[in-house]
């Protein structure tokens, strides 16, 4: 059984089509999705006056106004910034351990793959190449041209004409 893990009110359920619903639809999730969703409107908000006089606002969550000071909200820019300089250093960390491949290197993991399937493809001697007949149609001399055999060499003095 699965395990269905909600980020916004940090709980887990076994996951059912109706247990995710009645969870999706609860009040203390849309709440809590909301509260979400609106700290992250916070830098837009004008701060609110009751808040900071009183150090209390009784709209709570759903108020208009933000309840950050100034210093909290250019905290929270500053740690949003250092958050993505930290993604570009991990992702150009990742990018330069692995070296840009050289020519070489991709010729032998080619080769070493092209290895592999052959390998594979030794096991199943029963498989046909893609262009060859099964041996029940070979002799028969009534086939239509799109299902008569053909071999490499009849591709050996294709002329391609250009178009346009």
């Amino acid at each position: 059984m699965n395990i269905y893990y909600c980020d916004f009110c940090d709980r887990s359920f076994v996951d059912g089509h109706d247990a995710r619903k009645k969870h999706l639809m609860g009040s203390m999730h849309l709440r809590l999705r909301k509260e979400h969703y609106d700290s992250l409107r916070e830098s837009a908000k004008v701060p609110c006056k009751r808040f900071r006089n009183t150090g209390e606002c009784v709209f709570g969550g759903n108020c208009r106004y933000s309840h950050y000071s100034q210093e909290q909200l250019w905290e929270l820019r500053q740690q949003v910034t250092e958050e993505a300089k930290q993604k570009a250093l991990n992702k150009a960390k990742t990018s330069s351990e692995g070296e840009v491949p050289t020519l070489s290197s991709y010729l032998q993991k080619r080769s070493k793959a092209l290895l592999k399937n052959e390998s594979k493809d030794n096991q199943g001697d029963d498989k046909l190449a893609t262009w060859e007949l099964p041996p029940q149609l070979r002799g028969r001399s009534d086939l239509p041209p799109s299902l008569q055999g053909f071999t490499i060499d009849d591709f050996a003095d294709i002329e391609f004409e250009s178009w346009g």
